[in-house]
């Protein structure tokens, strides 16, 4: 019995997963302004009816999708910056990581959204200012590691932690399906803009 409850349970999650991920590129094309239940139904290809077993609103998802992807980021840099590696091998795999991923202009046009949309909710407005700025403070630790190193250039450890994400974020906007911009993205060029070494 126990088995089977566990298997619902996966099911139901993995449903779930879908459904959001679903709903996050519908979203982010659509704005959730404009986005309504059936569009996410039909995304997701499944009923409306099932959509709303699950979530009671479309805010209800959009508050979901923006928690659970910057919670999942927030976990990963907080790993990164507990490894024992030098700080520049930390901030590569952070820069590769998030780039590397199809998906994360969406997140980034949402996070925006939240941030900048009448129609968003006071509540997700500042819950998501919230888990960004906390974000920040892992990437600021690896940041502070690689100035102790010799590594990083002199400046507030968390204004730099501030602009490299949001680089990074800006440039995942570059990659919006059927309006790439036809230029390389590489993780180096990036880093270079921090590392001390390359300074005359």
């Amino acid at each position: 019995m126990a088995r089977n409850a566990e298997k619902d349970q996966a099911l139901r999650e993995k449903r779930l997963n879908h459904l959001l991920d679903c709903a996050l590129e519908v979203i982010a094309v659509k704005g959730i302004g404009a986005v309504s239940i059936s569009d996410i139904a039909a995304a997701a290809k499944i009923s409306v009816g099932n959509v709303y077993h699950y979530f009671k609103s479309k805010d209800e998802i959009f508050d979901e999708i923006l928690k659970r992807g910057q919670t999942a980021y927030g976990e990963f840099v907080t790993h990164t910056a507990s490894l024992d590696l030098p700080a520049l091998e930390k901030l590569h795999l952070i820069c590769s990581s998030w780039l590397s991923v199809r998906n994360h202009w969406a997140h980034t046009i949402l996070i925006h959204s939240a941030r900048l949309a009448e129609t968003s909710l006071p509540g997700t407005r500042s819950q998501v200012t919230e888990r960004f700025t906390r974000n920040l403070l892992p990437v600021s630790a690896i940041i502070e590691q690689g100035q102790r190193e010799g590594a990083v250039i002199d400046g507030d450890p968390l204004e730099l932690a501030f602009y490299l994400v949001s680089l990074i974020q800006g440039l995942t906007l570059q990659r919006v399906p059927g309006a790439e911009v036809q230029a390389p993205i590489r993780v180096d060029g990036v880093l270079k803009l921090l590392d001390k070494r390359n300074r005359i």
